[in-house]
């Protein structure tokens, strides 16, 4: 009696098909990066690439960019372009679904984020100035929506670290100051990332900075953001910078300081793709890399 001939040992299980990423803000800085990354990921496809730059409707963001022809066409078109992408794929609910990547303005990011959960897109949403309400209202909504999310303030692993060890550190010493600095193109201050670090350092509960002095400034605003807890944050937008932190803690006869400098923004994409990995997964809008990691 003849055998049933065994599986051909060549056969493979059919690969997963790539993460659909739309690039929200492809003609930027960041979405630069992003589009690069995309392209040169194995498990990603480009399905969308946004920007509202004057004259470049239509345009291969392939060519724009330098990169060769993608066939991707740019589009100003924000929820016409993610409806696109959600009718595209049709696996939906948790491991599927097309993922928007997100590096536009301030001014539109809450919009832009609610748009997506909307449309069953994934927001990966590097943009900061969203409100810690506008954050709330986000999570609501995704969770209703069941779709992961993610709102990263900064996609840096390092940074991750830094703030990491300013929690830490936080025990330790009642006084710090913290201090940004970025490119002078940045719309909002501080930035997110530096809020999000004062915030990691304040879930301790205690205050910072106990008064040693009447203080009064000669020039108002000189002694940056106050917050709640009495930490103070700085500042500083100069030409040349990319994304620079400082968290400097001080004591009696000692100064302790945290720095992490950007050199290059990509510096950013393993924590984007990362991102975008995972995302899908999600049960909900997370806020902060160091829940991904």
């Amino acid at each position: 009696m003849a055998s049933t001939p065994a599986p051909s040992t060549s056969a493979t299980a059919a690969s997963p098909a790539p993460i659909p990423v739309v690039v929200a803000g492809a003609l930027g800085r960041m979405g630069a990066e992003v589009v690069k990354a995309v392209i040169q990921a194995p498990d990603c496809a480009l399905a969308g690439a946004i920007d509202t730059t004057p004259g470049s409707e239509g345009q291969d963001v392939g060519v724009a960019l330098g990169l060769g022809e993608l066939e991707v066409a740019i589009s100003a078109d924000f929820e016409g372009t993610l409806c696109q992408a959600s009718q595209a794929v049709r696996q939906s609910g948790p491991g599927g679904g097309a993922v928007l990547v997100d590096f536009t303005h301030p001014s539109v990011v809450y919009e832009h984020t609610r748009g997506a959960i909307a449309y069953g897109v994934h927001p990966v949403i590097g943009t900061t100035g969203l409100t810690p309400a506008q954050l709330a209202d986000l999570g609501v909504f995704a969770e209703k929506a069941s779709m992961g999310g993610a709102v990263i303030p900064n996609f840096s692993v390092g940074m991750v670290l830094l703030q990491q060890a300013a929690a830490a550190a936080a025990r330790f010493y009642d006084f710090a100051e913290l201090t940004e600095l970025h490119h002078n193109r940045k719309a909002d201050a501080p930035s997110g990332t530096c809020l999000k670090t004062a915030e990691l350092m304040e879930e301790l509960g205690k205050a910072f900075n106990p008064a040693q002095v009447e203080e009064h400034e000669t020039l108002a605003g000189c002694r940056g953001g106050l917050r709640a807890s009495g930490l103070r944050l700085h500042s500083i937008r100069l030409p040349g910078l990319v994304a620079h932190q400082e968290v400097m803690f001080g004591a009696p006869g000692e100064t302790y300081t945290l720095r992490h400098d950007t050199i290059e923004r990509s510096a950013y994409m393993p924590g984007v793709l990362l991102t975008v990995r995972r995302v899908r997964q999600l049960p909900g809008l997370v806020y902060g890399l160091e829940r991904l990691l």
